[in-house]
Order: C-alpha cells, then structure tokens, then sequence
C-alpha cells in the first residue's frame, strides 16, 4: 500500500527542530517524506497479557517500525525487590538503542495504542540516556492513519549503530531510601499515576500489597488526555498540575517525583509535564511494586 501525500506539517514546529515531547502525525508524515535519520518504535504491550502489543504489531504497524518490548527491552532484570519493571544499567539500554540505530543525530518516535503510557517509558528512557530528539506520536497509531498514513506488516531490518554515546543521565531519579528519607520533610511532592482505586487501596489487581505512598497525590495518567485519546493542550494541562501545587504558585519549591506500579505510566505524567513547560521532574523508577516488596516502609490507604 502506497503511502499517500504528506499533511501540512503543524505551524508550531520549526521543520528542522527536533521533536521532544510530542509529535503530531502530520509532522511524522513530512519528517518521513524529507527522509533522514529517523526511528520509530512501536511500544504497544498490555500488563495483563504480555505478549498482546509484540502480536498487534505483527498484525500491523507504522511503515519502519520496531518494536521495543517493555520487559525485555525497555526494562532490566527483577530481584522480587526492585519492581516489575526495574531500570537496566544505562550502558545496556545503550546497547540496545544502537542496536536499533539510534544515533547522536536520530529522531525517535515511539508510539502505542494505548494512551502513549508505553512509549512515554521509551521516551523517558532516551532522554535518560541524554538523547534530546525523541517524541511519543500524539493519538498513537489512530491519529497516524485518520492523518492519512499507511500501516505495513513487514519487519524492517534496523540499520545498527555501536551503543548509543550516553553522556550524563539528564533524568534525576530517587531510589526507594531517598524516597523514604524525604517523607514527612515537604521538599518533595509524590505524584502516583495509578488509577483512584488503586491509589486509595481500594483495589490492587497487580500488586500483593494494596495502598500508596504516604503523602503521594494522585494524577492518574489517563487525566493527561482528551476524549479523543491525544494529550490535551499544552496550556490546559499546566493549570491542571499547577491545581495540584506544582509550578509557580508553590509558596516553597519542592522536588516532583512521579511514580506509579512500576515506574512506566510515571512517565506519561513526566511526559505531560515537560510538553506543559514544566522544569525538570524526577522518577522512582521502583514505585509502588518496589515499595511494598518490603514490609517496613510505611503504606498508607484510604
């Protein structure tokens, strides 16, 4: 299937700036008309049943897509006290990203169907690494095709590079002793990107332990997103944060560490906050998966 004429890219972007947070499908249509150096990753996976995104992406996907896989490629090895979802070393996801061919110069888009809560762990993850030109496509695969893209069914063969160049984490992250040491102290607020349920202790389909953080507030990710599944206006979700008393309006400033189950859909919010214009926030990569691994830190519910 022929891959039709390019939309108009949108007005916002300089064509030869690169992508940070997010990009609209009519962008990614004009990037891949000019060519150039550009990857793009399927994320798509289910917690559930593991092995759901890697078969929709064999079904079809965006023309060159890879695919990373949240636990063999996005996530390291687990202890049974780290998480479900524990950060690799850094020196392996760099292996790993030139594997896929992504080098100094590369824009990276990563996308899924689900919201962008797996490509937000792939966008995190590159910036970790001190890669600035990565984007999550905004409406995932929906918005690609209603902008007029063509899916594909064939596997792309990645043009390897030697392991990415990581320089300094540009990312701040808290362990779960920072975390613990900070409570009760009101120089770091805790986001947790779980649902309301989960977040109160009212239900824990995942987890042994049901509960939070104490002292965490509550933005479920999915807040992030309008009806018709694409991250709401850049301006709109500043004031929804800045309500939670993050941003200029803060008497003190405090650290933001966002965390959820097991630090992936944390990222949608950090991914949510950066597009809004917000500083730098950090993440517990171990979350509530990590936490509650261990029976002496404090949980609270209700």
């Amino acid at each position: 299937m022929s891959e039709p004429t390019p939309a108009t890219p949108s007005a916002a972007q300089d064509a030869r700036a690169p992508f940070r947070t997010l990009i609209e499908a009519a962008d990614l249509l004009a990037l891949r008309a000019r060519g150039g150096d550009l990857v793009v990753l399927d994320c798509g996976f289910d917690l559930v049943d593991v092995g759901a995104g890697e078969r929709a992406y064999a079904e079809s996907h965006l023309p060159g897509a890879l695919y990373a896989h949240l636990d063999r490629d996005l996530s390291g090895t687990k202890t049974g006290r780290n998480g479900r979802h524990p950060l690799p070393p850094r020196a392996a996801f760099a292996e790993r990203a030139g594997a896929w061919g992504i080098g100094r110069t590369t824009q990276v888009v990563a996308y899924d169907a689900q919201g962008g809560a797996y490509a937000a762990r792939a966008w995190w993850m590159l910036r970790w690494l001190g890669h600035e030109a990565v984007a999550v496509l905004d409406g995932g695969p929906a918005a690609w095709r209603a902008a007029g893209g063509s899916m594909q069914v064939e596997r792309p063969t990645p043009g390897p590079r030697p392991p990415y160049p990581a320089g300094d984490a540009t990312m701040p992250t808290l362990d779960a002793d920072a975390v613990l040491s900070s409570l009760g102290l009101g120089k770091v607020r805790i986001i947790d990107a779980r649902s309301g349920e989960r977040f109160r202790g009212e239900a824990e389909p995942i987890d042994p332990v049901a509960g939070r953080i104490p002292g965490a507030i509550n933005r479920f990710h999915k807040d992030n997103l309008s009806a018709d599944g694409r991250f709401k206006p850049a301006a709109e979700l500043r004031v929804e944060f800045e309500r939670l008393g993050l941003g200029a309006s803060e008497a003190q400033p405090v650290t933001v560490v966002h965390q959820c189950g097991s630090g992936v859909t944390a990222c949608h919010n950090l991914l949510a906050m950066a597009h809004a214009g917000f500083g730098s926030t950090a993440l517990y990569p171990g979350s509530w998966s990590e936490w509650c691994a261990d029976p002496t830190r404090p949980v609270a519910r209700g």
